[in-house]
């Protein structure tokens, strides 16, 4: 695009947007042309694209960011959307504590209220999982949530959740699934100026009760039994720290220790690199209160509250576990509990849990990566879980995953296992044991140019492996154009490559399962974890990483 061009394009939306700090921001950039050329050429290279994510960015001036001009006509073709489907009912609106959050959320209920919408807001930042609640509990047309979740600071999002009239039985109060998504982009994009979109009241602030009524409804997931727990706590500088707190006092459990440091809530994220107990060194300051409080479980949240991280403590320290792990962990106490339904994961998380529901005779479901295909797996679905430590405990309280009754059902089997002497590892070794050591990992490549997953993908799709680990490779698996992802399979390994759906990542997820034989556990393992080191470094270079 020529400069003129460019200049011309930015001066359009200038003269548009509503806010004035991003308009200071703009006409900054058109002065500084040409010197600022590549960088307005980013910010008009096109809009952030509605998805079935909802909206996710940096927050900057432009159609490529996350901005008040942005976020006024994605709530302006929300609403717009929910009239064309004779939506009834208000829209719910959430936010948590990140830079931007609060004000988006408000204009999103002026957009609302201004077509005729009630609009009501949560009273204050809050979990993703409350405000998924409300949705269900306050009998919503749709729910709003603006958050980010785990993306670095600079970011934000907002993600749309469906009411029980347009999500039906499997999706009331679930995020949105096709055709929604783009039903809501075309509306999106048939918003002309933003000058005629028109603004209404403020709309209602909910009081504290949708909050209680979400305590007592989590608190009501764990079943009677042993209390005797000492946790150690993180919500990562995020809102998750009250609300969690309550829960586990109203479950009967005493208030875990938290993270001096990160309990309260900081849009800058000052003591970890990203906000994400996934990424190295962001459990560190709750695995050094652990070990100081002589802890029996650590628990870590997302800013948002939506996942939910644990470790458990061995002879050789704190040990993190993985989320298949965690999932795997949680699907059997609840078998066990004699929980009735179907218990669900991604086509990305081990396989595990469908050789755990075959051998206890329970069923077992399989979808694409995403809480919005989990929880629409099943009529009746029990627990769900994805190895990006998110977890369905409770489906008929929050249709999508909650990272605070997943650490309340953690806690429940935790508790359980400490009045019987025994621990979390045990029934780690337990699963191992019966099922095989499934070791599982991760290649994730962060990139600036969303070009090279392409470029990397359609390599991998022309030249696939035909070995991994000495064996021949079994089967190939495109699930385009459904989904952009393929699957290389051989008799002991399984290798899932895709693009991350919310940030700017390539993520090849692998699988090694090694059988213990003669009840050697240590030995599988420590050949598990060998093969695994191994099967990394043949995928990178399949990757053309290496």
């Amino acid at each position: 695009m020529a400069i003129d061009d460019l200049r011309a394009l930015a001066e359009r939306w200038l003269a548009d947007d509503p806010d004035a700090v991003t308009r200071d921001e703009l006409r900054e950039l058109i002065a500084g042309l040409p010197a600022t050329t590549a960088e307005l050429r980013d910010r008009f290279a096109g809009p952030l694209t509605f998805g079935t994510a909802g909206l996710r960015g940096r927050l900057r001036a432009g159609p490529n960011g996350m901005n008040v001009a942005v976020v006024t006509r994605a709530a302006a073709g929300l609403v717009r959307w929910l009239a064309a489907q004779d939506a009834d009912g208000p829209l719910v609106i959430g936010y948590d504590a990140r830079h931007g959050s609060r004000e988006f959320a408000e204009r999103t209920a002026r957009v609302a209220t201004g077509a005729g919408r009630a609009a009501l807001l949560l009273p204050g930042p809050l979990p993703t999982p409350v405000l998924a609640h409300a949705v269900r509990s306050l009998d919503a047309a749709a729910g709003v949530m603006v958050t980010a979740s785990h993306n670095p600071p600079q970011d934000n999002g907002y993600k749309v959740y469906l009411g029980a009239a347009l999500g039906g039985p499997g999706g009331a109060g679930a995020q949105i699934v096709p055709p929604a998504d783009t039903g809501i982009e075309a509306a999106i994009r048939s918003v002309d100026t933003l000058a005629g979109v028109p603004l209404g009241g403020p709309g209602t602030v909910l009081d504290e009760t949708v909050v209680e009524g979400y305590v007592d409804r989590a608190a009501s997931v764990v079943a009677a039994g042993p209390r005797a727990l000492r946790v150690a706590y993180t919500p990562l500088h995020g809102v998750g720290g009250a609300v969690l707190t309550a829960a586990f006092r109203r479950a009967g459990f005493d208030a875990p220790d938290v993270v001096a440091e990160q309990a309260e809530p900081d849009p800058d994220f000052p003591t970890v690199a990203f906000p994400n107990p996934e990424e190295p060194g962001a459990m560190d300051l709750l695995l050094a209160l652990a070990t100081a409080g002589d802890a029996d479980l650590a628990v870590a949240n997302d800013p948002d509250a939506d996942r939910c991280a644990i470790a458990v403590p061995s002879a050789a320290g704190w040990r993190p576990l993985t989320g298949d792990q965690l999932g795997t962990l949680l699907a059997d106490h609840l078998i066990r509990r004699g929980r009735p339904g179907t218990y669900a994961t991604t086509i990305v998380s081990s396989t595990l849990l469908r050789a755990l529901c075959a051998a206890r005779g329970v069923p077992y479901a399989e979808t694409l990566t995403g809480f919005k295909w989990i929880v629409r797996a099943a009529g009746e679905l029990a627990f769900g879980y994805e190895e990006a430590l998110g977890y369905c405990v409770a489906p008929d309280l929050v249709r999508d995953k909650d990272g605070i009754t997943a650490a309340l059902l953690v806690a429940e089997l935790a508790a359980a296992l400490r009045a019987e002497g025994r621990t979390i590892a045990d029934r780690l070794d337990e699963l191992d044991s019966e099922f095989g050591v499934h070791r599982t990992d991760q290649l994730s490549v962060r990139v600036t140019d969303l070009d090279d997953i392409t470029r990397t993908m359609t390599h991998v799709r022309g030249t696939p492996p035909t070995r991994l680990l000495g064996e021949d490779v079994t089967g190939t698996e495109d699930r385009l154009p459904d989904a952009d992802v393929l699957t290389v399979r051989t008799g002991r390994t399984r290798v899932v490559i895709r693009p991350s759906g919310t940030e700017p990542k390539l993520k090849a997820y692998l699988e090694v399962v090694e059988p213990v034989a003669d009840g050697d556990l240590a030995g599988a393992r420590a050949r598990a974890d060998a093969a695994m080191t191994d099967l990394r470094r043949e995928v990178s270079a399949a990757l053309g990483l290496a």
